[in-house]
């Protein structure tokens, strides 16, 4: 992915930290199949882990080569009435983090046990209540299913978010997304403000 210098994350644990929010993830491989699929991101092994429905025969391309996981955040179009001048064209706001790795298949434990730490981050309880997601009924369901771990190798990460523009436009984009009643650009907006970036002075 091109990332300018100027639009690159703010730092690297803000990279891991979009990673972990938004990871319902695009998994591409090698012959270009392409399968949208939650990933779970764990620190100590610098890894991704998954799972494709074994239906799904996208799991047998895993071992072709390397993989590409495309993680997608707040976008939202950008009017060019929002700037301060003119003339402009309309543009679109995003940020989105590219990994590249290698990817392994997991046996049955490990698939199981991937499986847990995926219900750990989201829904805990289910891990502590057994009588909703029972052993009995997860074994039966995971012969449905194929396990996998990525191991990073590279990570692209962009955050177009205006922060090349001028004060004064940076300002106009802000104050048009705060004041939007849409939800992708309320998303979009909160990110800046987290981020503290493409806001313009007055906004920081």
């Amino acid at each position: 992915m091109y990332v300018p210098k100027n639009m690159e994350f703010p730092s690297e644990s803000s990279v891991i930290a979009f990673i972990e929010q938004y990871s319902f993830a695009t998994l591409v491989s090698p012959n270009l199949q392409a399968t949208r699929l939650p990933l779970f991101y764990e620190k100590a092994t610098h890894c991704l882990f998954g799972h494709f429905a074994r239906a799904n025969a996208h799991w047998k391309t895993l071992t072709d080569g390397n993989c590409l996981a495309i993680f997608d955040g707040p976008h939202d179009y950008i009017s060019p009435t929002w700037y301060e001048g003119s003339p402009n064209v309309p543009t679109w706001n995003y940020a989105s983090v590219h990994v590249q790795g290698k990817a392994t298949l997991l046996n049955a434990q490990e698939t199981a046990n991937a499986l847990n730490k995926l219900m750990e981050k989201y829904e805990p309880s289910l891990l502590d209540n057994r009588d909703i997601v029972t052993p009995e009924y997860q074994q039966k369901l995971a012969k449905g299913i194929v396990g996998f771990s990525i191991s990073i190798k590279d990570i692209d990460a962009k955050a177009k978010l205006g922060q090349h523009r001028s004060t004064e436009d940076q300002q106009g984009v802000a104050h048009a997304l705060a004041s939007s009643k849409s939800i992708e650009s309320q998303a979009l907006y909160a990110l800046m403000q987290q981020w503290q970036i493409g806001l313009g002075n007055s906004c920081a």
